[in-house]
């Protein structure tokens, strides 16, 4: 059973939010609008990516409207929200599609660091899947003067807070009636409280109407859920497709314009800027950061690196309480349980708090716990783009009246994987209490029986072949009576390599080109979505021909030095001198490729062989066999 990020569900509609200061302005130049007549201008935006939106997206282009999506980038491609693909259909169909951090973080909650990177990678994601994205809009609404500037320096025109406009809601009233155009803030732009299933359709026309009426500005409308009857941030189908129809009437009637975020602000689209690198994580023993949830972070009773997360209809409680040792633990009450869960998780961050993990690795963790009903641990995983995704969970533990501790160890982690969260949950209504977390990693284990018929458990290379199966990295081949073999001795081909570095990297979400980048690799080719996959990330860029073209040669054998250039190039090009003196007697210093070679050494990821003579030597044009690839991948993934 795949599951929805955790933490993604918000139970309860979010009221309003305080309005921060400064202007971030940075010298913009608006234009007037197009329309004297109309004095208002209504942006339709839609946050978190959820599915549900696509349907209302074609609503809005029947009637000639265009909406902004405002999507974490670590959201695409989960359950119950939108794949690449369909994103990538709304731009191409008018609408824009904005920024909304990579897993919907609380930025101001979040280091500055992990808010850049938040932030940031969430651009660089989206910019590298094709998405022309100029703005932003904050999680929660949750910003300040520091995460604002973040996200100009990130590259973002302008982000949209929440909250500060006149609307339905009563807290709203002394508000202004709509924000100004050209904002006093880009980078907190005004907008109406979020809509939630509360707002009826006199509701949302009236917040359009009372701003036509009052002189008249800008007014974003935040949409999360189309359809969806169950979700408290809903609106009906019907009633959205009545709205459209009434904007639809308004615009042609002159008194309003409906246009997207970047229509009304002006600036072209900004090279995207990476954030951060990650900070070195715990790698040996408890990997969990604050694990006795003795130390609050920014928001009052919330465990530093921690947070509450969830998914279905139900309504939990988190409460700080007395802790089996020290001064705190957490309870969870669970009620008006129908679907989901409710859990205490590491954060799902990028690198500040979440336990950094590797592929192929099992770990065990264990916690203390008192609960009213069974519970379980749920875990998941992040991968290297950013997104966490539900991966396993253990069987279910008896409830308990005094303070218990339970165990649980994972299979290996999948392919790509860099970090982990776990938490004990409840899927029904009770009382958990948790403290005294631990998680810890153990190497890979090859299984007892060899998942390959030609391969024995004592073979040179059987754990590294071994965990190729394990991870998927590698299927083999299944043969005429049904077995499985690897044969391990036979060279690995070009297009097989693209394969298992695709794989080996977590199989990425990637659309390729209708176009093929290489002159002899046609779109239908076996591997052809793989090899232009390494096209686009500078694994390899081929040959050019005497003719100019570009050819990738995909049925030839990957020798020992190109091998060399692939594993460095998919490990992302890593800062490297290589030494004035080879470590290999068989390579020159100028020879192509050196540096890679040079490295692979330096990493330990090939030693090469040691001759007759004791001199070491690498034999850099030599195919490289199956077997020796399995080894290449598995301490280039730095597996132990």
């Amino acid at each position: 059973m795949r599951r929805a990020p955790s933490g993604s569900m918000r139970w309860t509609a979010l009221g309003s939010v305080l309005a921060v200061s400064a202007s971030l302005l940075g010298g913009a130049v608006f234009a007037a609008p197009a329309h004297a007549v109309a004095n208002t201008i209504v942006s339709l935006t839609f946050d978190d990516g959820n599915a549900d939106q696509i349907a209302a997206a074609n609503t809005l282009k029947a009637a000639g409207l265009r909406g902004t999506f405002f999507v974490p980038s670590g959201y695409l491609d989960a359950d119950t929200y939108m794949t690449v693909a369909e994103a990538l259909a709304l731009q191409n169909d008018g609408h824009e599609i904005g920024g909304h951090s990579v897993t919907h973080a609380d930025l101001q909650a979040a280091g500055a660091d992990e808010a850049k990177r938040q932030v940031c990678n969430d651009r660089v994601n989206l910019t590298n899947m094709g998405f022309d994205v100029r703005n932003f809009a904050y999680p929660f609404a949750s910003a300040n003067d520091a995460v604002k500037a973040i996200v100009r320096d990130c590259g973002y025109n302008s982000a949209r807070g929440l909250g500060d406009v006149l609307n339905k809601n009563p807290e709203s009233a002394g508000f202004p009636v709509a924000e100004s155009i050209p904002p006093a803030d880009l980078y907190y732009t005004g907008a109406p409280d979020q809509v939630d299933n509360t707002w009826t359709l006199a509701d949302l026309q009236n917040v359009v109407t009372q701003s036509v009426n009052g002189g008249g500005g800008w007014i974003q409308l935040t949409f999360h859920h189309i359809g969806s009857a169950t979700d408290p941030l809903n609106v009906s189908s019907a009633v959205f497709a009545e709205y459209t129809t009434w904007l639809k009437n308004e615009v042609a009637a002159g008194r309003i314009e409906v246009k997207t975020v970047r229509d009304v602000i002006p600036g072209a689209t900004k090279p995207a800027v990476a954030g951060p690198a990650v900070p070195p994580q715990i790698t040996t023993g408890n990997l969990l950061a604050n694990p006795g949830l003795e130390t609050t972070g920014s928001l009052p009773g919330v465990p530093k690196c921690w947070f509450y997360g969830g998914f279905g209809t139900n309504t939990p409680t988190f409460t700080q309480v007395p802790g089996r040792t020290g001064g705190f633990a957490q309870q969870l009450t669970m009620a008006g349980y129908v679907s989901g869960d409710a859990k205490l998780l590491p954060t799902h961050d990028l690198g500040e708090c979440a336990p950094s993990a590797k592929a192929g690795r099992t770990y065990q963790m264990s916690a203390w716990y008192t609960s009213s009903a069974p519970t379980q641990f749920e875990v998941y995983y992040r991968t290297g783009l950013g997104t966490w995704s539900y991966w396993t969970s253990s069987p279910f533990f008896n409830a308990a009246t005094d303070w218990t501790q339970t165990t649980f160890t994972t299979p290996p982690l999948p392919a790509g994987a860099t970090a982990i969260s776990m938490g004990l949950n409840l899927t029904s209504d009770g009382t958990l209490t948790t403290d005294d977390y631990e998680l810890t990693g153990a190497p890979y284990a090859p299984p007892a029986v060899s998942p390959f018929t030609d391969i024995a458990t004592n073979q040179l290379f059987y754990k590294e072949m071994s965990w190729l199966s394990v991870l998927g990295i590698s299927t083999g081949w299944t043969e005429a009576n049904g077995t499985r073999t690897y044969r391990a001795l036979q060279p690995v081909n070009r297009d097989a390599m693209a394969a298992f570095l695709y794989r080996a990297a977590g199989s990425p979400n990637y659309t390729p080109p209708a176009v093929s980048p290489f002159a002899d690799i046609s779109t239908s080719q076996l591997f052809y979505k793989e090899i232009s996959w390494l096209a686009s990330r500078g694994i390899s860029t081929g040959w050019v021909e005497a003719n100019g073209t570009r050819t990738y040669r995909a049925l030839q054998p990957v020798n020992r030095d190109a091998m060399a250039a692939f594993l460095y190039r998919a490990g992302g090009s890593p800062a490297y001198s290589a030494p004035a003196a080879s470590p290999f007697a068989d390579i020159a210093t100028n020879q192509l490729f050196y540096k890679e070679m040079s490295w692979l050494s330096a990493q330990g990821i090939s030693t090469g062989w040691t001759e007759a003579n004791g001199t070491r030597t690498y034999r850099a044009l030599q195919p490289v066999a199956r077997d020796a690839m399995a080894a290449f991948l598995y301490r280039a993934a730095g597996t132990p």
